[in-house]
Formats: C-alpha cells, structure tokens, sequence
C-alpha cells in the first residue's frame, strides 16, 4: 500500500493520497480544488488517481471532489445526515458518483475502505477505516477528517456560529459526544489520520504531530477526557471556540449546492501600476496589497486592502473580499501561483491582473493616487483614549480579549469585522490593536479602506498590560 499525506500549510489541512501498488490504481481523500498537484504526485509514484473521497462537506475550503468528477472519476460522499446535509450537485448530473452510509465498503484495489458515521462537527461526517487487503484481514487506521484531531476534536458549533443556522451547537455538541463515545469502542492500535492540524479554524487545539492513534487520543486527547458525561463534554467543547472566518458559510454553501468548476487555474494579466490602479478603482474590484504592513502604512494606493502575504493570507483575503469582486493583486511574481492556489481554493476565481511592488514603490512614489496610515503605540493609546473622540478597537479573538484588553476598547474578531463595520462610529477615530500588530495591520486597512479614520497600534499588547498592571 502506498500513503502519503499531502500537508497544506495556511489552511493547516491534510489530504490523503492512498495507493494500490499491485494494480497500481490510486484515491485521493479530501481534495482540494487544485487537483493538478495530487495528479503528479500520482504520476510520479507509478500511480493513477481512480476515485476520490471526503468526509463530510468542508466549511474551509472549496473541495477538489467536483474538480474530479468532471474529468470522470469516480467520487465517494456522505449519504447521511438527513435530506439538508445531501450533496445536492449530484442530483441530475451525470457524474460517476456513489452516496456512501454507515457500514458500507469500497474497495482501491487490494485497499478496502469501511464507512463509519461520525456525526457532530456536521450532520453527515462519516469517517474511513483503511485496510491493506495484501498484508491483512483488519483496519490499520482511520481517516477522521474533522471528527478526530491530535488532541482535540471538531467543532460542532460552526453550524450556527459561520453558516447562521441558530441553537444548532448545542444539539451538535451531543451529537458529537456519542460519536466520540463510539471512537472509545474503536481498537487501540488504529492510527489516527485527521483531516486537520494545528492552526485550523476546525478546532481549537490541535496538535502539530501529524497523527495519531485511538489508544493515545483516548488517554491524552483533552476533548476526549472531558467525555466523562455529555454534559461536561458539552460545556467543555463550546468552550473558547473562535470566531470563525467569514467565508466558512460561503465555503459550507458552495460545496453543498456544487463548487463552480474550475478546469484550470486563473492567469493573472502582468500589468503596469497605471493600469491596475485605474482597474482596481472600479466598483466590484479591489487591489490586494502583500506587501510587508510598514510598507502598506507608509504609502499605499488608495482603496487597497493589506495581505501580507504569509500564512493568514487566504484567511485574511477571504475575510475582506466578497466573493465576485475582481482582484488585482500587488505581489512578487515568485509568489504569484501560490497565491493564486491560496485564492481559489476558497471560491476567488476573479484573479484579473498583478504587478510587483518594485514596480508599485516607484509608481507611488510619482502619483497622488497613494495614501499613508498613522502608526502609534500603546503608550500613545493611552494617552488618546482620555479624549471621548478616540475609541479603541481590539481585533484579537474573544477569549483573548478576555484576559485583558485596554481599558474601553471594543472587541471585533478581525475575521469578522467586513461584516460587523455597521457597529462602529464613523465620527470617532478608531485605535486599532491585537497582540503583536499584525491582525491589527489588516483590520485598519480594512476601515480605513471603508472611511473610518483610523490609527494603527503597531506594538505589542501583552508586555504593556502587565506594565499597567503593577
């Protein structure tokens, strides 16, 4: 049996490509939508994708199953949880599809694979014990997706707290407690292949080692020792959960209703800054600066949002951007693909045109068209704060904000803020802060963009409440 596990950094996800070597056949688990890569790793290990699989539907990213589908493999998906949790992007199509249950089998060659119900982070999860039918009669370990995590498990509150659907986590939460209840029954030498790592908005504790077993996850895993009673699992899973990324409820709709197929992946035009900044002005686009937040503060095109371009890059482009706005990004050409992989794998496909910020430094320097932010820091926060025309704003997550906070602000996640702006005054200036500046940088570029008159806290908060403190 050939296995790998392909590690996608900034969403922290993990998919699995599964290989029979004898017929040389091949699945891929939990794709996502930039299937070409998965395709050559196949290749490259004399294998050829046959089908594909995932476990439940995604709220994270656009899924690679559609992708795969058109070209004619074959795709395994949840037949469960009720006729509101169905893959309606079946229906009528003529794709070689097959809606699996608890207890059904499928087979890769000598690989066999048994569907487990594991409902709970959403109503049709359904996880897969994996068995090399060459070297053994049972199971050696268990795909999980967003059931079982190392040292955590999914949440089951996303339901109601991204896609809107209101009292859902408490009814949720139980769910997942009896399929937790269920793992406890699984062998203790079956391997642990979740779906996500740490960093995933999936959860809120997930460990950095890659995998697991059943028997360490039922010692060590905090979630699962919470499980003494459903009550207590409940409280505590709901617990500190955080604020979930805007286009979670895109994603979780899209990959219900059908992700728009993508065939290839979008060609960014190069073009020269006069002409993005005149595109980019135009209503429904954007211009998406990756450039380092000193520089973005400093001087920048008017209207342009910042995205540093890093691990939070997709999150923060996700949060900020509405799903049909043309994009026109400011970025190294050597970052360009991935970027463009990170954007359409959460559904923004309108990638019209790029320059370099080399290009762009120089443009700004002989146009009126750029604009700068003030930088401040938390001594002159407290200061400004005295006078009833400032008010702080703390970008940090709930349970951060929680353990303290400059004294007054208010508390917006900073992925939810496009969404909660109606909240703010307009005729106040607004301090923005996080724990170190960086959340803080995108958040003021985002009110600034939008006509709030803002000051950006580029310092760190924890050292300076410990000094107001003594």
């Amino acid at each position: 049996m050939y296995f790998e596990q392909i590690f996608e950094e900034k969403l922290a996800q993990y998919s699995y490509l599964i290989g029979c070597q004898e017929t040389g056949e091949a699945i891929i688990i939990d794709p996502m939508r930039d299937i070409d890569r998965y395709k050559k790793r196949a290749e490259k290990e004399g294998l050829k994708i046959v089908a594909a699989a995932e476990t439940h539907i995604h709220a994270d990213y656009l899924t690679g199953l559609r992708e795969l589908a058109e070209e004619g493999i074959k795709v395994y998906a949840s037949g469960e949880g009720g006729k509101d949790w169905q893959y309606k992007w079946f229906k009528n199509s003529d794709y070689n599809y097959k809606l699996v249950k608890d207890g059904d089998h499928f087979s890769i060659g000598n690989i066999h694979f048994e569907v487990t119900h594991t409902p709970g982070h959403t109503p049709e999860h359904v996880s897969y014990m994996v068995t090399d039918g060459a070297a053994a009669s049972d199971p050696m370990g268990i795909l999980t997706g967003d059931f079982v995590f190392v040292g955590d498990v999914g949440r089951p509150d996303l339901l109601e707290t991204a896609a809107g659907q209101k009292g859902a986590m408490q009814s949720s939460a139980r769910t997942l407690f009896d399929s937790v209840e269920r793992f406890k029954e699984m062998p203790e030498y079956l391997q642990v292949w979740p779906g996500h790592g740490s960093g995933s908005a999936c959860g809120k504790a997930l460990g950095f080692v890659p995998e697991s077993t059943v028997g360490y996850e039922l010692r060590y895993n905090p979630s699962i020792q919470a499980s003494e009673s459903e009550q207590e699992f409940v409280d505590f899973i709901l617990d500190g959960q955080p604020e979930p990324p805007l286009y979670f409820a895109r994603m979780k709709r899209d990959n219900r209703g059908g992700p728009k197929v993508l065939g290839t992946l979008p060609d960014p035009e190069k073009m020269s800054p006069e002409q993005l900044a005149e595109l980019a002005a135009k209503k429904g686009s954007v211009a998406i600066d990756t450039r380092e937040r000193t520089a973005f503060m400093d001087r920048h095109l008017k209207g342009s949002l910042l995205a540093t371009f890093g691990k939070s890059f997709n999150t923060v482009v996700g949060s900020y951007v509405r799903e049909n706005e043309d994009i026109f990004l400011i970025i190294r050409e050597s970052d360009l693909d991935e970027a463009v992989r990170d954007l359409i794998r959460i559904g923004l496909d309108n990638i019209k045109g790029y320059v370099t910020p080399e290009e762009f430094d120089q443009y700004l320097g002989d146009t009126e068209e750029g604009e700068s932010v003030e930088v401040i820091n938390f001594d002159d926060t407290a200061d400004l704060i005295k006078d009833p025309q400032y008010q702080a704003l703390d970008v940090r997550k709930a349970t951060e904000f929680s353990e303290g906070h400059v004294t007054g602000a208010i508390n917006i996640a900073h992925t939810r803020l496009l969404d909660r702006e109606k909240e703010l005054d307009k005729d106040k200036t607004w301090l923005i802060y996080c724990r170190t500046g960086r959340r803080a940088s995108v958040a003021t570029s985002l009110l600034h963009r939008d006509g709030f008159k803002v000051k950006y806290v580029d310092d760190d908060v924890e050292p300076w409440l410990a000094k107001q403190k003594k």
